[in-house]
């Protein structure tokens, strides 16, 4: 059994790599370092394909060790409530990432409110109308 409790606290260990590969990617995403946060992007893949695998081997462990202890318990409540702070980490980032967006969607919209208002012509009648300026002046 002494097998399947090194399995999970090295998953415990692994977790708590994400836990800080998740803050640290949420001040990225609030500093916009956009080339910072692609390689902090990989190197969370990367431990998330390790987390698989380790609870591949956890799961296998287990199907063959049918016994129970109070320490696999304990590491097993430990595993899920790092878990569970991982995925309100993920969903912080995830929430800052629509936010950054949101403010970048209005962005262009003023920017695009500007453009209009600067090729704002008048119409024969004196009314205001929206154009390319200067449609061709003839002699």
């Amino acid at each position: 059994m002494s097998q399947i409790n090194e399995a999970m606290k090295h998953q415990q260990e692994l977790l708590g790599k994400l836990q800080l590969l998740l803050d640290s990617e949420l001040q990225l995403i609030s500093s916009r370092d956009a080339e910072a946060l692609i390689n902090l992007v990989n190197q969370k893949e990367a431990l998330l394909d390790e987390i698989q695998q380790q609870d591949q081997k956890i799961a296998s462990l287990y199907s063959n060790d049918s016994v129970k202890d109070t320490d696999f318990d304990e590491a097993k409540a430990a595993i899920q409530k790092l878990v569970e702070d991982c995925q309100y980490r993920t969903q912080i980032n995830a929430t800052a990432v629509e936010q950054g967006q949101l403010r970048l969607e209005h962005l262009r919209n003023l920017i695009m409110d500007v453009r209009a208002k600067e090729s704002l012509t008048y119409d024969k009648a004196g009314k205001k109308k929206s154009g390319p300026m200067g449609g061709g002046v003839k002699a």
